[in-house]
């Protein structure tokens, strides 16, 4: 178990407190000068102005009360930095031979070419860094980050400095991986999709405070506040006033514009209360002409396109509506866009499902 509790007032404010298991990967998100690197560094005893608490698997780290703080040496810490960090004059098993561990020669060298096979880079054992691709380097990366048998993995923006295609198919490779790694995961990375795809847990960050904590698809669908939704990139945030709690149907109607939406039951509100509420762009459905009308808890809306974006297979729509200033913003396939034929100025139905409508505490 990874267990942090950082504290610092300068030169950037600290207040983060989090734990994570063996086997799990945890993301740190937030915009930049957030904190996230400054954290991870922290961990890996890189910066030492933090105080606080570290302990991993047991053994502590960093005990500010106790006056106990390890050296970076002393700390069993796997570290994959955003730039590769990589010998430039060493070859990928030399790389990978300076982290390795073990009692002999031989025992290092078997450790380094285990680590080298396991990101598939075997036959490239002779090469330079420089002999390599971006990907290719990064898998080094990795593979000198483990062959330390760490305690605990870092990933410090590791996909950023790679082509998207290198990039998705990094992100396959350090899916399967990490199924096998029974240490705790931190990655830092400003893309939420790719936190969504690679983590089990987020903390979002900013400021160098943790404003949340959960699974990604729970502080996506349900952020703590608008300030969190807007940094995980949510627009569709707008007022609504409460009108009926339906406790037998655990749902709650909302008054937007002219029409009533239902949205999961939030009986903390009081009947009248204006609120804030959201919903995730990918929860925002196009009703097909050639399908059944929509249920009612599937709150169907019809708006007029006020413009369409096209972004290679994805094509983002705005809606607007009648008697309301607020603009609804959801993507579609360019395919599905073009097969029915949207265009600006037409009119088009949605449903914003139920389960996506999320009401802000007051």
């Amino acid at each position: 178990m990874l267990e942090v509790r950082l504290h610092q007032q300068s030169p950037i404010p600290l207040e983060v407190a989090f734990t994570c298991p063996p086997g799990e990967t945890l993301a740190l998100v937030g915009p930049s000068g957030s904190g996230k690197t400054t954290v991870l560094k922290t961990i890996a005893g890189l910066y030492r102005r933090a105080t606080g608490l570290l302990r991993v698997g047991g053994r502590t780290w960093l005990d500010s009360e106790r006056g106990i703080a390890l050296p970076a040496r002393a700390r069993a810490v796997g570290m994959v930095f955003q730039s590769y960090a990589l010998f430039p004059h060493l070859s990928v098993l030399e790389n990978v031979l300076e982290a390795a561990c073990g009692d002999s020669g031989e025992a290092r060298l078997r450790q380094a070419l285990d680590k080298i096979a396991s990101v598939h880079l075997s036959g490239l054992e002779q090469r330079r860094p420089q002999e390599l691709s971006g990907g290719q380097q990064q898998r080094v990366a990795l593979a000198r980050a483990l062959a330390r048998e760490p305690a605990v993995l870092l990933l410090d923006e590791p996909f950023s400095a790679v082509d998207q295609v290198t990039r998705e198919r990094l992100y396959e490779e350090l899916a399967g991986m990490r199924r096998q790694l029974s240490i705790p995961v931190v990655l830092v990375t400003h893309s939420i999709s790719e936190a969504q795809m690679l983590a089990d847990r987020l903390v979002v960050l900013h400021h160098g405070r943790t404003l949340q904590e959960g699974s990604p698809r729970e502080v996506l669908r349900q952020p703590a506040s608008i300030e969190v939704a807007k940094l995980l990139g949510q627009k569709n945030i707008f007022r609504g006033v409460i009108e009926r709690h339906d406790h037998d149907a655990a749902l709650t109607t909302l008054r937007w514009g002219e029409v009533a939406l239902r949205a999961p039951l939030a009986a903390g509100h009081a009947l009248g209360a204006e609120v804030s509420w959201m919903i995730p762009a990918g929860l925002v459905v196009m009703q097909r002409p050639d399908r059944s009308p929509p249920r009612e808890t599937e709150n169907p809306v019809t708006g007029r396109i006020e413009d369409l974006t096209e972004l290679g297979e994805a094509t983002l729509v705005t809606l607007s509506f009648a008697n309301c200033p607020d603009r609804l913003g959801f993507p579609v396939s360019t395919h599905a866009a073009q097969r029915y034929g949207l265009a600006k100025g037409a009119t088009l139905g949605v449903s914003l499902l139920s389960e996506g409508l999320h009401l802000f505490s007051a």
